[in-house]
């Protein structure tokens, strides 16, 4: 029994769960009890959102230091005001929008990464100067845009079975998917070689640039279906409605485990770091603390969390 539950902590992504699972039980000795089951509905709910960008941005930082995609907030943003926009309320366009919000997060994460091959410039300068063109023509697209999702498309973002979100359920099976993408195929392999050494990575065969603008792509790609699903949820697209989806997406990736400096990634974890953030800041927010604290403190979880892990990195 001894040995099990030492194999089980070892794992990185237990902690993020435990960590949720503290919150949780904060949160609910605070309200003597009341809204448990509610609390945990509604952060399944809202995790399923950061979950799915929290994949794309993982296999980008597994790439190594340096890959993050900063363009995440505004590909969410522009793909939510053409996702509705194409589907202009009608249930019938329903697939055609959800596709269209694809192709814009796939065009947005392809083009991040040819200005990251063509320019030779850090990922970090060139997905932040692409944010700003993106949020430029999300601006122009999309300001004040008064388009309702089409009532069925409304309705299947809020379905529950038995309290458990059907968005919860189906992204679930899409990590399960990436976690078998991630370790059974060459792709994923390949990303964690790349991100371990990538000269060494080249010496072995690998194809580094074609693994590198796929995660890329993958990642934007996943921004577009967010966008349209976040705009399903809300009710309606918002050029900011991704706004608060970069400090996230980075932070799930690495409270759940992911190394920061590549070739290490975990996805169970994201999901736990989800939790862990959406159940955070239910806690603050029933506590009546202010937005800037509740950034602070989830810098400072991250800052913490890197610390931790470089230390144990060195210490052995």
């Amino acid at each position: 029994m001894i040995d099990i539950a030492r194999t089980l902590f070892a794992r990185p992504w237990i902690w993020s769960f435990l960590g949720a699972a503290i919150v949780w039980l904060a949160a609910i000795a605070f309200t003597g009890g009341y809204g448990g089951g509610g609390m945990l509905t509604a952060a399944l709910s809202l995790a399923v959102f950061t979950v799915i960008v929290g994949v794309g941005q993982m296999f980008v930082i597994t790439l190594g230091p340096g890959n993050v995609d900063l363009s995440l907030p505004a590909n969410i943003g522009l793909a939510s005001a053409v996702a509705m926009k194409t589907m202009g309320g009608d249930d019938s366009r329903v697939a055609i929008g959800l596709a269209a919000a694809l192709a814009c997060g796939l065009a947005v994460g392809s083009v991040n990464y040819l200005l990251i091959r063509a320019l030779r410039i850090p990922p970090i300068i060139a997905t932040l100067s692409a944010s700003f063109v993106i949020q430029s023509v999300d601006i122009s697209y999309g300001r004040g845009l008064q388009i309702k999702p089409p009532p069925g498309f409304a309705d299947f973002t809020n379905i529950e079975f038995i309290g458990v979100p059907l968005l919860a359920i189906l992204t679930a099976l899409f990590t399960l998917g990436a976690n078998v993408a991630l370790h059974r195929t060459i792709w994923g392999r390949s990303v964690q070689a790349i991100g371990q050494n990538i000269r060494a990575a080249r010496l072995a065969g690998v194809k580094v640039e074609p693994v590198r603008f796929t995660a890329y792509a993958l990642c934007g790609a996943l921004g577009g279906i967010d966008g349209a699903l976040l705009a399903g949820y809300f009710r309606g697209a918002n050029v900011d409605i991704g706004n608060e989806y970069l400090l996230a997406s980075i932070a799930v990736v690495v409270i759940g485990g992911t190394s920061v400096s590549g070739g290490k990634a975990n996805l169970p974890g994201v999901w736990g770091g989800a939790l862990f953030l959406v159940l955070l800041l239910t806690m603050l927010n029933t506590f009546g603390v202010s937005a800037g604290v509740r950034l602070l403190l989830t810098g400072l979880i991250i800052v913490a969390v890197i610390t931790a892990a470089g230390g144990e990195k060195r210490a052995r």
